[in-house]
C-alpha cells in the first residue's frame, strides 16, 4: 500500500490526512522527500541545464520522463527483480486501491494500467508523446510542446546523468525512514 501513497504524492497537496491508513502516509511523505532530494541533487540540476532556454521552465517535466525510460532501460543495473513482473505487481496494487484515490488519480490509474504506461516508457518515443499530452493539458499553447526533441538530442548526456544519479538517489530512498515502500530483495 505504501507504493500507493508514493504515487499518490503527485495527486496529494498540503497536509497529509491522519485518517490515511498509514501506509499511504508513508509513501506520501517518501514522495516529497525524493521529489526535494532529486529537484535539489547537482546532477539533475545538471539535467535541467541541458534543456534549451525555451524549454527550461519546464525541465522537470522532460527530465522526469525521461529518468523514468532510462529506468526502464536500465532495470537489471538495479533490480533484481523482472521490471515487467514488478511493474504488474505495482498495477495490482494500484487497482486494489481505487477507492482510496483522489479522482483525478484514480483516472490516471485507469489509464496507465489499461495502456501499460510504465513498461511502454522504454521506447522514448513514448516519452515524446507523453510530454506533448502533457502539454496538451495547459489552457494555452506551451514550449512543452515538442520536448521530445530535448530529449533526443541530449540523449547519451542525460542517460550519464541518469546512471550517476540512480545509484545514489536508492541509496537516499534505503536510507529513509519511510522505506518500506520498496523491499530490499528487490535492489541489487
Amino acid at each position: 500500500m505504501a507504493r500507493v501513497g508514493n504515487l499518490m504524492g503527485d495527486f496529494y497537496r498540503g497536509r497529509i490526512d491522519e485518517h490515511l491508513p498509514v501506509a499511504l502516509q508513508e509513501g506520501i511523505r517518501l514522495h516529497r522527500q525524493i521529489d526535494a532530494f532529486t529537484d535539489a541533487h547537482p546532477i539533475v540540476l545538471r539535467s535541467f541545464a541541458r534543456i534549451s532556454p525555451e524549454r527550461r521552465r519546464f525541465a522537470g517535466i522532460i527530465v522526469d520522463l525521461a529518468f523514468d525510460h532510462f529506468l526502464c532501460v536500465h532495470w537489471a543495473r538495479f533490480y533484481s527483480v523482472s521490471r515487467t513482473g514488478f511493474i504488474s505487481e505495482v498495477y495490482a496494487q494500484l487497482l486494489e486501491h481505487l477507492p482510496l484515490m483522489p479522482p483525478d488519480m484514480e483516472r490516471v490509474v485507469r489509464r496507465m494500467t489499461q495502456q501499460d504506461w510504465l513498461n511502454r516508457y522504454e521506447d522514448k518515443q513514448v516519452i515524446a508523446r507523453a510530454l506533448d499530452r502533457i502539454a496538451a493539458r495547459f489552457s494555452r499553447p506551451v514550449a512543452l510542446t515538442g520536448g521530445g526533441e530535448e530529449v533526443f538530442r541530449h540523449y547519451q548526456q542525460l542517460e550519464y546523468d541518469f546512471l550517476n544519479f540512480f545509484p545514489e538517489l536508492i541509496d537516499y530512498v534505503a536510507a529513509s525512514p519511510e522505506r518500506s515502500v520498496y523491499s530490499g530483495d528487490e535492489i541489487k
